[in-house]
């Protein structure tokens, strides 16, 4: 499979979740805000993981909701999308906007720091001059 093709796979996988997880009636999915982040499906179409982030919940609670909703996940998949085989989904926490967030915090604590610095700095220039 070309990988133009593979990856207009996974995009469409991954929107027509998105669109699907907003309409499921299970009450820890809708608390949770759950959002498909990538899909990345098999060449042989048989298997697709979905990750997945969320808002609130808890990781283990909310991975085996979608897991009890897969099979209706799959079946709008199946209806909405043109492929020949569709694939079993395997749902993977997307940890990825949590580590940028971790990651934006730490940056944005050095640049505290630095500037905190450079005042106590000019300080104890302005003191030494007098």
């Amino acid at each position: 499979m070309s990988s133009y093709r593979k990856e207009r796979i996974n995009d469409a996988v991954a929107q027509e979740l998105s669109i699907a997880l907003r309409a499921a009636r299970d009450p820890v999915l809708a608390a949770a805000f759950v959002s498909v982040t990538r899909a990345e499906v098999a060449a042989d179409l048989k298997n697709a993981k979905i990750f997945v982030s969320f808002l609130s919940g808890e990781e283990k609670e909310v991975l085996t909701a979608l897991k009890r909703a897969a099979g209706m996940l799959r079946r709008h998949l199946a209806t909405t999308l043109n492929l020949r085989i569709t694939p079993e989904l395997l749902f993977v926490s997307d940890r990825s906007l949590a580590h940028g967030a971790h990651i934006a915090s730490l940056l944005n604590q050095i640049h505290e720091d630095d500037k905190r610095i450079a005042a106590e700095r000019e300080r104890a220039g302005a003191a030494s001059e007098e």
